[in-house]
């Protein structure tokens, strides 16, 4: 992973000393509450409900054991015990006292980690796929163009104050686990007709109050292009983004204006001008950054371990978590581990202090000590050899930690909603205990197969609902928590935004409604179809025929029955 330089280190070390004086100087009020607010927030410091709240970056979901022991430090010392991680590969802190956060930014700053430009109108953290490196579809390794775009992007004067905030993700798979097409800029590694290396580029892509899929505007960017065409999409937005109006200020509002035609011909004008200049990436920077990503030596007869199957065959448990949370690697012998942040009754993405040390060392133990944050709220142990899956599923156990759901209906995504955030309409958490609780079967949740469940508490959807297979998004009505549901959304390769199934339902009926969404698709699919096959095959008619319509049978029926009910 990448490494510190003494230019960068000075960077923290400095930002930290600058910030330290601007608490300071705010508690004793020197500082206004609107002269310190964007100071805070370049610092990635909120003001949410009940406390202030820190965002750190992790970059591009990366992090190496060392790290992860101070996250849970900070946890333990100036938390109540535990982080959040989100959907952007960070981790947030939800109690920190305002006085005490030069504190935590300064040990951040030991382990070479920050808080820099994870909130304020800036490029916020680049996040990347979290197989890169050990995926069998890569076309190569996307952290090392989001280290480069890191560097590039951290304290550029041009982009300190954009109209709004902006995000970058790149993807270097066939298969998009990156969410590219929903941000503002997102890259796809492809190759050229030579076979050289080069970028997809879509741009106007985002959730929010007005949810876009992105639009390409160029089917391949050299390599050497890439940061000198970013230079210029930001130049096109920093330029004609609307600044009067917070709701209109993203790129994706500008590029709906202009249209994707009329823009792209903008930023290839500015293009045209800053292409030759010093932004050209040559292959000596490339390489360079390259080498800090460069694979742990994997040994040749990974493969040839005996026990593996054996515990497969005779643990039960063991096998169910290994179909459900292990993944394939590149590498013979070897697998991804993903750890399971979703224990039934503990917000999804929370972790204890506790929880992250036990991580850490097994990260060290199993995983070349480095753990990688998903989009998914879950944590992933990459390069774990095949002998060493019982032993580690055995410790994650331990822990909590090896809930067998990834992929599931019980793996949802959930932003903290009403219980921390000032911005929150409704509650989420609640709902995530409560879906839990009505759906804790597991041969019932594998049966269903794979879905995609993400919940928000308000339009900002920072638990991105407008691409969840089933999105449900919480709303005031007259001082209740009502929810609205969706269906149909995903942010993989087919991307698509969920269509509204109909009226919004109290908080009382979330889960008894989402248990007649599923009648339904139990009762409509084909053989081996997933959940979002079927609403794509069938629309949604059929579902908001039943949603609104209880049935007979009491709503307190066991959801096992339900595939009886259907199949009779």
């Amino acid at each position: 992973m990448y490494q510190y330089d003494s230019y960068d280190q000075t960077l923290v070390d400095e930002r930290v000393a600058q910030f330290r004086g601007q608490v300071r100087r705010y508690l004793a009020g020197e500082l206004s509450d609107d002269e310190f607010r964007p100071l805070r927030l370049m610092n990635g410091l909120y003001m949410q409900r009940h406390a202030p709240m820190l965002r750190v970056a992790i970059p591009y979901g990366l992090l190496s054991a060392r790290q992860l022991r101070m996250l849970a430090h900070i946890a333990r010392r100036y938390d109540k015990d535990f982080g959040h991680f989100t959907t952007r590969q960070n981790i947030q802190y939800n109690w920190p006292k305002l006085e005490e956060t030069p504190d935590i930014l300064a040990d951040l700053a030991q382990v070479e980690m920050h808080a820099i430009q994870t909130s304020g109108n800036c490029i916020r953290n680049v996040t990347a796929d979290h197989l890169s490196g050990v995926a069998r579809d890569e076309i190569e390794d996307p952290r090392i163009y989001c280290e480069i775009i890191r560097q590039w992007s951290t304290f550029h004067p041009e982009f300190s104050y954009l109209p709004r905030k902006f995000k970058i993700a790149v993807t270097g798979a066939t298969h998009d686990r990156a969410a590219a097409q929903v941000h503002d800029i997102g890259l796809n590694l492809v190759r050229g007709e030579r076979g050289e290396i080069g970028f997809r580029v879509l741009v106007g892509g985002g959730l929010g109050r007005t949810p876009m899929i992105g639009h390409v505007i160029r089917e391949f960017l050299p390599q050497r292009d890439l940061l000198s065409y970013l230079e210029a999409i930001l130049r096109i937005y920093n330029q004609y983004g609307r600044r009067d109006n917070i709701y209109k200020a993203r790129i994706k509002i500008l590029v709906k204006a202009l249209g994707p035609d009329q823009f792209r011909d903008e930023v290839e004008a500015e293009w045209a001008q800053i292409k030759d200049s010093g932004l050209v990436l040559d292959e000596v920077e490339i390489e360079r950054v390259r080498r800090f990503f460069a694979p742990p030596p994997y040994q040749a007869d990974a493969a040839s371990d005996l026990s593996f199957a054996r515990w497969l065959k005779s643990d039960q448990r063991f096998a169910a978590w290994v179909r459900h949370n292990v993944a394939e690697h590149k590498v013979a012998g070897y697998h991804n581990v993903f750890v399971a942040l979703k224990e039934p009754g503990v917000a999804p993405g929370d972790i204890t202090a506790a929880q992250m040390d036990a991580v850490a060392d097994l990260a060290d133990r199993y995983s070349s000590g480095q753990i990688r944050a998903t989009h998914h709220q879950n944590l992933l142990l990459a390069d774990v050899r095949q002998a060493d899956l019982y032993p580690l599923w055995q410790a994650l156990e331990t822990q909590k930690l090896a809930a067998p759901v990834i992929g599931t209906l019980a793996d949802m995504i959930c932003c903290p909603g009403l219980d921390y955030c000032s911005l929150a309409n409704a509650g989420s958490i609640d709902v995530a205990h409560q879906i839990n609780e009505k759906f804790d079967r597991l041969d019932y949740l594998y049966d269903l197969g794979e879905i995609r469940l993400n919940m928000s508490g308000c339009m900002n959807a920072c638990g991105h609902h407008h691409v969840g297979h089933i999105g449900i998004l919480g709303v005031d009505k007259k001082g209740e928590e009502w929810y609205q549901i969706s269906l149909g959304g995903s942010s993989e390769n087919e991307a698509s935004l969920g269509e509204i199934l109909g009226p919004s339902v109290p908080k009382t009926e979330v889960a008894n409604t989402l248990e007649r969404i599923l009648r339904v698709y139990v009762a409509e699919r084909e053989e081996g179809e997933r959940f979002i096959d079927t609403i794509r095959r069938v629309g949604l008619k059929p579902f908001r025929a039943r949603a609104y319509a209880p049935e007979k049978e009491s709503a307190a029926v066991d959801p096992a029955r339900i595939l009886e009910t259907d199949a009779a």
